[in-house]
Order: C-alpha cells, then structure tokens, then sequence
C-alpha cells in the first residue's frame, strides 16, 4: 500500500534554497562522472563519517534535489507498489470515474483484491507515457495542418 510509504515533501522556502545550492552542486559532480561517489556527513552532534552511494542514487537525488529547488512537492514511490483506483486518479490528473472506465476498457492492467481494483504503479506510469506520446503526435499533426493552411491559430 502506498500509505506504508513516506509523505509527500513540500519544500519550504529554506529547503527551496538548500535544494537549489545542493542541486547545483551535485551536478557538477555528476558530469561525466561513471564510478560511485563516496560523500562525507558532517552531523552537528557526531563524528564525521564516509558514506559511498552508487551513481545511480545520486542522479535519482539530483532529480529530486531539482524539482525541490522549483518549489515542487516530491513523492518517492517504488514501481512495484499497487495503488488504489483513487489514487491512480489523482496521480493521472483524472476523476475516478473515469479511471475506472480506462480499466474496463483494459487501457490499464489491474487485479482485484476483494471487491477492490489495484493497480501498479509501473502500469499506471506505462499508460501515462503512451498516451502522452498520443497526445504529443496529434498536437504534431495539429501544427503541420495549420502550416498547411497558412496559420490558422492552433
């Protein structure tokens, strides 16, 4: 269940500016970089100590540090992890009815546990991308057109 995960962050001002610096920063070690990087943490209260991360932690860390920086709130949610038809709503920007009638329609795979419909979050974000990549060419075909027709306003 989602709920066993942690929050949503929604970063406040300070963190807004922390994250941005941090962001910065770990950029610049990123480029080119093809090993993992051991950083040193520096807690007010305790010794220092050596943590090694592999690289593709801290490209994930740039990521959130990024959107972080933007003011945007940032959730961490495993793939594997099934959500409910609610919350499959919410993440897709869509009503649950409408969901619901993507699942029956088979748009997005599903299982039944009791009465209730689950679904992955790798098979959410699977449909999410495809009809993106729909929306992007018929948006496409609407500009050619346009061009076509002498710039028309779409």
């Amino acid at each position: 269940m989602l709920g066993a995960f942690p929050a949503t962050i929604t970063p406040t001002p300070e963190d807004t500016r922390l994250a941005q610096e941090a962001s910065q920063q770990l950029a610049k070690l990123l480029q080119g970089r093809k090993k993992n990087v051991r950083f040193r943490i520096q807690p007010t209260d305790k010794p220092e100590e050596t943590v090694t991360l592999p690289l593709s932690i801290l490209r994930l860390l740039a990521d959130i540090l990024s959107q972080m920086a933007k003011g945007n709130p940032v959730t961490l949610i495993p793939t594997h992890v099934e959500l409910t038809t609610q919350q499959a709503a919410d993440l897709l920007l869509v009503s649950r009815p409408y969901l619901i009638k993507l699942l029956d329609e088979g748009k997005i795979p599903y299982r039944m546990v009791g009465k209730h419909r689950r679904i992955r979050f790798d098979d959410l974000m699977a449909y999410k991308q495809k009809d993106d990549e729909e929306r992007l060419k018929v948006l496409e075909e609407l500009s050619a057109l346009d061009q076509e027709l002498g710039g028309m306003g779409y």
